[in-house]
């Protein structure tokens, strides 16, 4: 007889599973980001099965509520040419096949049970009365694993300054100042004093 907890897990498993797959077959890149929406609300209804309420939470307020409604606005503004895209897919998909087999092979040695099994993980009923994950999970992620987390800081760091640099374009109608040149601006080059005679009430009288 199979659980509940078990029908929840594979129902969502099987929701996942589909709004991953119509993210990278969708036509429409508005529908693709949508069913993405989807397959992270999915994630977090599995990570709140887990007991780990605290990453549940992260990833809807996170990804859901920022990063996607950013990209759905982004695509939906943005004029893109889908023939275009596909143009060259044929010329990547060597390269996608070879990244998408690392990705398969990675998550069977994870999942595989002769590798990284959970003998080790606690039940949840065994879990004392004031345990809080989120405590759990900051311990863990600020004592052993802190030189991964500041090195995955960096990398996202350099990430971010890479992509403004390669989205940065000069337009030549653009008006911008040059704050090295606000800087060095001379007192002469601004102000003109100019001289000029003073005039008298008898000048304006005879006016």
């Amino acid at each position: 007889m199979i659980s509940f907890p078990a029908v929840v897990f594979y129902f969502f498993s099987a929701v996942l599973i589909f709004a991953a797959l119509r993210v990278i077959t969708a036509r429409n890149p508005v529908h693709a980001a949508l069913f993405l929406v989807l397959a992270f609300f999915t994630s977090a209804g599995l990570w709140l099965q887990l007991q780990a309420e605290f990453l549940a939470i992260v990833l809807v307020l996170v990804y859901v509520g920022a990063v996607m409604v950013l990209f759905l606005f982004v695509v939906m503004m943005l004029d893109i040419n889908i023939a275009r895209l596909r143009a060259g897919f044929w010329s990547y998909l060597p390269l996608g096949a070879v990244v998408a087999l690392l990705l398969v092979a990675e998550m069977v040695l994870i999942l595989a049970q002769g590798y990284f099994g959970a003998e080790g993980a606690p039940a949840p009923e065994a879990l004392p009365a004031g345990y809080s994950n989120t405590k759990e999970l900051g311990r863990l992620i600020y004592t052993e694993y802190v030189y991964p987390f500041e090195i995955a800081a960096v990398v996202l760091l350099v990430a971010i300054v890479a992509a403004i640099a390669l989205t940065l374009r000069h337009r030549k109608e653009s008006k911008a100042i040059d704050p090295a040149r606000q800087v060095s601006v001379r007192r002469q080059d601004r102000v003109r004093i100019v001289a000029m005679q003073a005039e008298t009430r008898g000048d304006e009288a005879g006016r």
